[in-house]
C-alpha cells in the first residue's frame, strides 16, 4: 500500500531535479566568485566574474524545493540574504540569474541588485534582501495587499533563525494573524546567525514556539529531507489558502558553507560539518529515489542537465553586455526637480 501523504516517483524526481539546479548554480557562482568556473567548462582566468562575497545556500536546497513545489505562478515570495534557492525554486530562469550576478545588463535587476537583491515579479519572487528580517513585513504587507484586492493567492516569506530577534519577526506575525491573513512563515533555521551559533543567543524554544504565542498555529520538520518539507508544507500552504490565516515552517537545516563565500567558518567544529554533510539533502533525496525503483540513468540524468544549464549560464553570461554608463543614474529615487517649496 502506498503512503498518499508522500510524493510519487514522478514528482520526487522533479524535487532532486529542483536540488540539483540549485546545488550546481551555487557552485558555480561560488566558484565564479573566486576567479575560476573550469569544473563548468567554462574559463575566467583567475578574473572574478562575480564580484563581492556571496550568502551560498548550499545544503539548505530542501527547505526551497519543498516549500515552492507548492506555489503558484501567482503566488508572491519574498527571501533573504540566502536567496539564490529559493529564487530558482520559485521557477526564476538560471540564466538571467547569473546574468545579474555577473553585473550585466541583461540580468532581472539590469545587473543592478546582485545576489543579495535579486528578484524577478514575473514568477512572484518579490526580492531578496540585504537586511535580516525585512522580507518579512514585505510578505505581510503583500498578503494585505491580496486580502484587499481579493486574489486568490498567497504570500510566503523565508527568513533565518536570526530573524527571530529581530523587530519584524514579532510584527509580522502580530499583524498576520490580528488580520488573519495568507502568509506562511519559514523559519529556515540553518542553526548559525552570520558567525554566531543561534543558541547562544536567543532566549526559548525557537521559532514555533514565538509564532504559536501569537496564536499562528507551527510546524517543525527536518529541513534536509525534502519530503518531510514537501509533506509538511503542502498540509501548511493548504490551510493558508483555505483562509485559515498565517501559518509558519520551521525547518531545520544546515549550511555546508561559511557565512559567505569568503568566510572558511573555522569558528564551527569541523566534525559539525561532517556530521552534516552526512545528511546532505541530495543524497537522502536520492536515496529516497533507490528506493522507489527510480533507474540510476534518470537520476544521473538531473544532475547532468542540472550542471549543463548552469554551464549555459555561465557562458552567457561573460558575453552579456555590460550596463551602459548612463543606466547608473535610472531606477533610482525620483526627486523630481529637486527644488525645495515653502
Amino acid at each position: 500500500m502506498t503512503d498518499s501523504s508522500l510524493p510519487d516517483a514522478e514528482r520526487l524526481l522533479g524535487l532532486y531535479r529542483t536540488l540539483c539546479r540549485i546545488r550546481a548554480f551555487e557552485d558555480a557562482a561560488e566558484e565564479a566568485s573566486r576567479g575560476g568556473v573550469a569544473a563548468f567548462g567554462q574559463t575566467a582566468g583567475g578574473r572574478a566574474n562575480v564580484r563581492g562575497p556571496l550568502h551560498l545556500s548550499t545544503g539548505q536546497e530542501a527547505v526551497a524545493a519543498g516549500v515552492c513545489a507548492h506555489l503558484r505562478a501567482g503566488d508572491w515570495l519574498t527571501s533573504t540574504h540566502r536567496g539564490h534557492g529559493h529564487t530558482i525554486a520559485k521557477g526564476a530562469n538560471i540564466e538571467s540569474m547569473m546574468h545579474e550576478l555577473f553585473g550585466r545588463a541583461t540580468g532581472f535587476c539590469r545587473g543592478k541588485g546582485g545576489s543579495m537583491h535579486i528578484a524577478d515579479f514575473s514568477v512572484g519572487m518579490l526580492g531578496a534582501n540585504g537586511v535580516v528580517a525585512a522580507g518579512i513585513p514585505i510578505a505581510v504587507g503583500a498578503a494585505q495587499s491580496m486580502r484587499v484586492q481579493g486574489r486568490d493567492a498567497i504570500a510566503v516569506t523565508f527568513f533565518g533563525d536570526g530573524a527571530l530577534n529581530r523587530g519584524p519577526f514579532a510584527e509580522g506575525l502580530n499583524w498576520a494573524a490580528a488580520f488573519s491573513l495568507p502568509v506562511l512563515f519559514v523559519c529556515e533555521d540553518n542553526q548559525w546567525s552570520a558567525t554566531t551559533r543561534t543558541a547562544e543567543m536567543s532566549a526559548g524554544e525557537g521559532a514555533a514556539a514565538r509564532a504559536r504565542a501569537f496564536g499562528v498555529p507551527a510546524v517543525a520538520v527536518d529541513g534536509m529531507e525534502v519530503v518531510e518539507v514537501w509533506r509538511a508544507a503542502r498540509e501548511l500552504v493548504g490551510e493558508v489558502r483555505s483562509g485559515a490565516g498565517p501559518r509558519l515552517l520551521h525547518a531545520k537545516t544546515y549550511r555546508f558553507k561559511g557565512h559567505v563565500s569568503v568566510d572558511p567558518a573555522a569558528y564551527r567544529d569541523a566534525s559539525e560539518l561532517e556530521e552534516a554533510m552526512r545528511g546532505d539533502p541530495l543524497l537522502v533525496a536520492r536515496a529516497r529515489l533507490v528506493e522507489q525503483g527510480v533507474a540510476a540513468d534518470r537520476i544521473e540524468a538531473c544532475q547532468r542537465e542540472a550542471r549543463d544549464e548552469v554551464a549555459h549560464a555561465l557562458a552567457s553570461a561573460s558575453d552579456a553586455p555590460w550596463p551602459a554608463e548612463a543606466s547608473a543614474f535610472e531606477d533610482v529615487q525620483d526627486i523630481g526637480s529637486g527644488r525645495w517649496f515653502s
